[in-house]
């Protein structure tokens, strides 16, 4: 994967081993970014006054079909934050009720939860998930026990933030189908790392990132709602998509897609992203990537005697693994990055502290070797 590391723009001076955090994006589709900035500036009343609906449709149809659903089921975000704010503030829950979670959630998306909590009365959970994780079963039954006759909502990470685990979102789904409970699940980290069928998913919500493991440009995101689902939801922003003078196929598109003057080339690169992955054989890389990350897992676990978070079964293309709990997390970060030249995350999850290692078809087991050494130094 050596000749991936010429296709992005990242300082060679710098092991870059920390692309779950903001990502990075290869040449081509940024230059593909730029010519579509380029072209709004050109005639800014033509692209957006005249060539915007057209030119959303045709990115949303390849995101679509990327994703196994519908183009009229998207709209583009500028991040699973917004998306799922959209959703959490749209649905109507109140006093007594309650959203079951997990103790692995992203931080930015909890807080939005306990704000609204305070604000209308509601419940948020956060079930504890012990670790190691060892089977779906016991994933779902540790979950269950939070839920009860006030559970409104389920709502949880595909692929969680500080513990990079991959839950068994499918299974959560189908059991609260059954018992009318809604789902809103946290994609963050699942475009582009794992394969994806939303419509085979079902989930009532699903908000992701497309500019972390697809490698779109900063600011691509989306949000995907059920059809039957999407009359719940409520715009962030009241622009001129509503009582729309010549309204389109979806009202949910009318409603979510113009909130205003704004850049739109990131969400018009999605297709080269798409594209890219393609021509460069990305099922191959990913394993390449998983392979690379499992043995980082292991050799970390070894040097410091722990046991990890899960088989490599739970993970595909970052992890977290445990630290000693003596490690002093800020002065390690600083010491990797400004002694060996390394940007990784450290971080405090529960009790446990952990360093979560992201790989990307741009790294190489060079890179992996450099860390292991590292942490054999000042560990």
């Amino acid at each position: 994967m050596f000749g991936l590391r010429n296709q992005f723009l990242l300082d060679p001076s710098v092991t870059f081993l920390n692309h779950g955090s903001f990502s990075a994006t290869p040449r081509p589709v940024f230059q593909n970014y730029q010519r579509w900035q380029r072209e709004l500036e050109r005639q800014p009343v033509e692209f957006l006054g005249r060539r915007f609906t057209n030119l959303m449709e045709a990115a949303r149809s390849s995101l679509a079909e990327y994703l196994g659903t519908e183009a009229n089921n998207l709209v583009y975000t500028t991040n699973v934050t917004e998306s799922l704010n959209i959703v959490a503030r749209s649905l109507d829950i109140g006093h007594g009720d309650e959203v079951l979670s997990t103790d692995h959630e992203y931080g930015a998306v909890d807080r939005t939860w306990r704000f609204l909590a305070k604000e209308r009365g509601f419940i948020y959970i956060n079930q504890p998930i012990p670790v190691p994780v060892t089977t779906p079963g016991t994933f779902i039954n540790s979950l269950w026990k939070g839920v009860t006759s006030r559970t409104r909502v389920i709502f949880l990470s595909h692929i969680t933030s500080p513990t990079a685990l991959i839950f068994p979102v499918d299974e959560v789904i189908k059991r609260a189908r059954k018992e009318g409970i809604l789902t809103i699940v946290d994609g963050a980290h699942a475009p582009g790392q794992i394969p994806l069928r939303l419509d085979d998913l079902k989930a009532d919500f699903y908000g992701g990132n497309l500019h972390k493991w697809l490698c779109a440009p900063k600011g691509a995101g989306f949000l995907y709602a059920r059809p039957d689902a999407q009359k719940l939801l409520k715009p962030l922003v009241v622009s001129w998509g509503y009582e729309a003078e010549t309204p389109g196929e979806s009202g949910f598109i009318d409603l979510f897609e113009w909130t205003g003057t704004r850049d739109i080339a990131g969400f018009l690169s999605v297709p080269a992203a798409i594209e890219f992955q393609q021509e460069h054989d990305w099922k191959n890389v990913r394993k390449i990537c998983h392979d690379m990350v499992s043995e980082a897992q292991e050799r970390i676990c070894a040097l410091f005697g722990l046991s990890p978070l899960s088989d490599d079964s739970w993970f595909m293309q970052f992890c977290s693994a445990p630290m000693p709990k003596s490690t002093d997390l800020a002065s390690t970060k600083i010491r990797l990055y400004y002694e060996y030249g390394i940007e990784i995350l450290l971080i405090q999850w529960n009790d446990l502290k952990l360093i979560r290692i992201s790989v990307q078809g741009y790294n190489t087991r060079r890179d992996v070797n450099k860390l292991i050494g590292a942490l054999e130094k000042i560990t």
